[in-house]
């Protein structure tokens, strides 16, 4: 493996990525498809972490003009056996702008920060002040906002005011990339302040992009489309490219003949299975895609032992914040929805192409869109009805799925710590097997639950609710008498109250008693409660707990009583 070129984890530059040798999956082919179809403005979105930063840095080194030429970061790879495109090579004046540290707490933090951005893109062509060409009054703006000096509403005309002093030094209009143009709404939207950068991001687009004879083309890249009323007023030349658009399909994301050859390369065929489970599933019109990220993480790690157990490595992205969201928030129709996809079963609903962050709150039917464009739903199927399209949705793979499970863990151990479960214990030290069984039916019914996995769950439904009471102790799955106790809880500091509880899982209601009852059998026959007496507990109640889905049944076996 040593020899073999390393994974580009993490590295965005397109130069630093063949001059460095690094893997490179070719996407050269998008140069192509935009030069071909004569793209003017295209916006492109896909889930966070998919390659997009990488592609417009791709984009920026093979259309950019420089004193060193770049051709050569172009040869081998597929566009360059397309001589009538590769003619466009190193031709045009270029700025280039990511908006993805625009994540500040505050308005004003953010705009400072697109203040920075602005004045690191001026810098970078801080040249063309050399040209006679520039007026006086021209290189004194220049310089104002190359130093962070100029007046706020300045800014609002900056990428436009640089792209017609550029023309002016280059006799040639100028291609504009906007990298993740919509992080600042998106954190906007969280901190409250979204309707302030909407009138930002707006203000400069519509300078930038709408009104601008320096323009000879210009390409952004986002998560969500967001509507052309809210940003791109009046754009009538913005092409959109989303993940269920059919063209530019493959140029994000990797696709299985992609994959196979990195399999190849790493001599790890044997992985195929684990990576296709994990880490793919999604769907960009009728492509295939795995998740690029989650993928060339996993491979490294593969790499260095060949046994390394896959992980959701997405998971900490930005967009999960909406997940979370969704889970807090829900009414008991999302939840069951939610439950639903986690167990395998589609949610089906329109999708809405042009929703903004703003209306996320308007219709609760918008968050499948939200879910589907960030990359937490695939379609599956669709269904034209009149003039109205129903989208059948799943989740796309494990990862993802690991993703819902993980949070809704956290928002359930974020309940109960926030809710009083005294009642709980109270009932279970007790053996009041009605009582626990309305409090535990109650709690069913009013949490997310994940059935996939359904003893696992369960058993771990029972012990969050239980656990992390002063003066006492949880232990599941211990060795007591001639077998395996579910799940014990008892004083920890004194020896007087100890409960033994035994789960079953069936499939129809009209089971659960006998469940109930075979369970209490279980815990006589295979004494499990010698452990307890070895510890001298005094009472030791013993509770047969059968579930069915959201419905739970308990049986009491009483308290046993002993003198030591």
């Amino acid at each position: 493996m040593m020899e073999r070129k390393p994974l580009p984890i993490g590295i965005e530059d397109f130069k630093e990525v063949i001059d460095s040798g690094y893997y490179f999956v070719d996407k050269t082919l998008m140069i192509k498809d935009l030069i071909v179809n004569k793209v003017k403005v295209g916006l492109f979105t896909r889930p966070r972490r998919f390659g997009k930063t990488l592609n417009m840095s791709m984009i920026q080194r093979f259309f950019e003009k420089t004193d060193e030429s770049n051709a050569y970061l172009f040869d081998g790879l597929k566009i360059s056996e397309f001589p009538e495109c590769m003619q466009y090579q190193g031709q045009y004046p270029v700025i280039s702008l990511s908006l993805k540290s625009m994540k500040q707490g505050s308005y004003k933090d953010a705009f400072h920060m697109f203040k920075v951005l602005i004045a690191r893109e001026y810098d970078r062509h801080k040249d063309i002040l050399k040209s006679g060409k520039i007026s006086d009054s021209e290189r004194d703006l220049f310089h104002s906002i190359l130093d962070q000096k100029a007046e706020d509403a300045f800014y609002l005309d900056s990428i436009k005011f640089l792209s017609d002093i550029m023309v002016k030094y280059y006799n040639k209009n100028v291609i504009i990339l906007i990298d993740e143009y919509d992080v600042p709404l998106e954190n906007a939207f969280y901190q409250g302040v979204y309707t302030d950068m909407v009138n930002l991001i707006r203000s400069v687009f519509e300078s930038a992009l709408k009104t601008n004879p320096s323009l000879d083309r210009a390409f952004l890249t986002g998560c969500l489309r967001v509507s052309k009323e809210s940003i791109f007023t009046g754009l009538n030349n913005l092409d959109i490219f989303t993940i269920i658009s059919p063209m530019f399909t493959d140029s994000f994301g990797f696709t299985p003949d992609e994959i196979t050859d990195i399999l190849k390369y790493y001599k790890l065929e044997d992985k195929a299975n684990e990576i296709k489970d994990w880490y793919d599933g999604y769907l960009f019109s009728d492509t295939q895609i795995y998740n690029p990220w989650s993928t060339i993480n996993h491979i490294k790690n593969l790499t260095v032992n060949p046994n390394y157990p896959c992980k959701p490595y997405w998971s900490n992205t930005s967009s999960n914040e909406i997940v979370k969201r969704l889970i807090e928030e829900s009414n008991d129709r999302m939840k069951n929805a939610i439950e639903e996809l986690i167990n395998g079963t589609p949610v089906k609903a329109q999708i809405y192409e042009d929703i903004t962050y703003g209306t996320i709150d308007v219709n609760s039917e918008y968050i499948w869109s939200f879910l589907l464009f960030t990359g937490y739903l695939k379609v599956t199927a669709y269904e034209t009805i009149g003039d109205e399209t129903y989208y059948e949705m799943v989740i796309p793979n494990t990862e993802v799925k690991s993703i819902y499970k993980n949070t809704i863990r956290a928002w359930f151990e974020k309940k109960i710590n926030t809710d009083s479960r005294t009642d709980i214990l109270e009932a279970i030290l007790k053996a009041d097997a009605e009582k626990l069984e309305d409090l535990l039916c109650t709690w069913m019914v009013n949490t997310i639950s994940c059935f996939d996995e359904q003893e696992n769950y369960y058993h771990g439904f029972v012990t969050g609710l239980v656990s992390g009471f002063n003066g006492y102790m949880v232990v599941s799955n211990r060795e007591s008498g001639n077998g395996r106790f579910d799940l014990v809880v008892k004083q920890r500091s004194k020896w007087n109250y100890a409960a033994i509880l035994e789960f079953k899982i069936v499939d129809k209601y009209n089971q659960m008693t006998k469940a109930c009852e075979d369970a209490l059998k279980q815990i006589e026959e295979k004494d499990y409660e010698a452990s307890l007496r070895d510890e001298q507990y005094e009472n030791i109640a013993k509770l047969g707990v059968c579930f069915c889905q959201k419905r739970c049944r308990v049986k009491s076996g009483g308290v046993d009583r002993f003198e030591y």
